[in-house]
């Protein structure tokens, strides 16, 4: 830091809402004393600093001493209040990786990056709200700020990412998306910018409408929906056998094993043993009309049961 930056970092207001030093006055600590260092939000006002990890209080400025409001400095006017970019990088799971926003974010230039993992329908989203408030805070103290984001995905679509423009616009902050379909800078307040996000929205609409109608469509043709069914005759005779020892479902699926499919040779879920048994119990119980007619029992069923009581049967010391 040259002897003459802490004038330049000097001549704008502290946005630090802590701080609130004004122009001319070196910045102050909560307790009312110069801070040893300048706050990160003002010096990186000035060009020359936007990239410097910290700017000390030169010693004529008596960092420690008690806090004075200094006289303002005359207005130089041609001098330009600069430009400020904050980045935004979101991941909806704890698996997905932010590297690839991350390394986007920084190829760009953009140096102060706000990142979370959080799904987009969550209501707040912390470490946006921080790059918002930063925002605003610079942009109060006369510098002009662009939102960065690696794809307008990653701040929501639709209705969502309209609230979002309508937060910035008014607080006169620009948005610039580095790829995706909105790529570019954008003015919050423009009629563009509203439309494409409107359309961002109507798209995840249209593709899960599209789902459900492909979904519907394999149901009228007979075609299961879901993952490949890893349940056979043989698995459904041992849980039979296994639930006739009076066994919990985890013990059932722990000795079971899946004999087909990618799943082959490990263990199906708790969850799936009690469909099995469930779908069992359903096909082999008389019709609930006060009949004593009985439902005619699939070929599966019949033939599990039969292996099922020939287990026992076998397994009973009496048959010895």
């Amino acid at each position: 830091m040259n002897d003459d930056d802490f004038r330049r970092v000097e001549a704008h207001d502290c946005p630090m809402s802590a701080c609130a030093a004004p122009a001319g006055s070196p910045c102050r600590t909560g307790k009312g004393k110069v801070a040893v260092q300048y706050h990160t939000a003002r010096f990186r006002l000035v060009p020359q600093l936007a990239k410097t990890l910290s700017a000390p209080t030169p010693a004529v400025r008596k960092p420690g001493s008690v806090w004075i409001e200094l006289p303002r400095p005359a207005s130089r006017g041609a001098e330009p209040a600069g430009h400020a970019r904050i980045g935004y990088a979101r991941a909806s799971t704890v698996r997905q990786s932010l590297d690839t926003q991350l390394d986007s974010l920084k190829s760009a230039g953009v140096t102060r990056v706000f990142s979370e993992k959080i799904s987009t329908r969550a209501t707040t989203r912390p470490e946006l709200d921080k790059a918002i408030t930063l925002a605003r805070e610079m942009r109060a103290s006369g510098v002009a700020v662009t939102l960065v984001v690696h794809e307008h995905k990653r701040l929501g679509r639709g209705l969502e990412l309209a609230a979002l423009a309508e937060q910035l616009k008014a607080s006169d902050i620009g948005l610039q998306f580095l790829t995706g379909e909105l790529q570019g800078s954008h003015d919050p307040a423009g009629v563009v910018f509203t439309v494409l996000a409107a359309l961002s929205g109507m798209e995840r609409e249209y593709i899960r409408d599209r789902t459900l109608e492909g979904h519907e469509s394999a149901r009228s043709r007979g075609k299961s929906i879901g993952g490949a069914g890893v349940t056979d005759d043989h698995m459904l005779s041992m849980a039979l056998h296994l639930r006739g020892q009076e066994l919990s479902l985890r013990d059932i699926a722990a000795r079971l094993v899946i004999t087909k499919g990618k799943k082959k040779g490990q263990h199906p879920s708790p969850a799936t043993v009690l469909r099995l048994l469930r779908e069992h119990d359903e096909a082999s119980a008389p019709v609930a009309d006060g009949s004593d007619i009985i439902r005619p029992r699939p070929a599966r069923v019949l033939q599990a049961t039969d292996e099922a009581q020939r287990d026992r049967v076998q397994a009973s010391p009496h048959s010895r």
